[in-house]
């Protein structure tokens, strides 16, 4: 079952109740996991470039949708390697700031996954 996101402000996510205090990774079967964004940041120095080697782990094969919050000042960006791997995949990318993506979160319909970032 598909979790609904609540809220969110700088540095927090409300899933279902329950507060995160660090970006999460939210898979099809609605298990919630922490983002792997340290893949990210070796590669760039900062969890603000999603990085190929992040597309892979994110990624799911029947995943049709993939919805990322970019942050409360929608800083998080998609690099051209991952979003490449994506479009390889056919996997439909959305990138909006965390608050507009929990709307579309809440909104979609299908093999939806997430990954939303919950500071800048």
């Amino acid at each position: 079952m598909k979790p609904k996101l609540e809220k969110t402000s700088f540095g927090s996510i409300t899933v279902d109740g329950r507060e995160y205090d660090h970006d999460i990774l939210i898979r099809l079967d609605g298990s919630i996991e922490k983002r792997a964004k340290k893949l990210s940041k070796q590669v760039y120095g900062t969890s603000h470039t999603l990085s190929l080697a992040e597309a892979r782990h994110t990624y799911q094969a029947e995943a049709e949708r993939l919805i990322i919050g970019s942050g409360q000042y929608g800083l998080v960006t998609v690099s051209p390697e991952a979003q490449q791997f994506f479009d390889e995949q056919g996997l439909a990318v959305e990138l909006a700031a965390t608050p507009e993506a929990l709307a579309a979160w809440n909104q979609a319909v299908g093999a939806v996954i997430g990954l939303f970032h919950v500071t800048c």
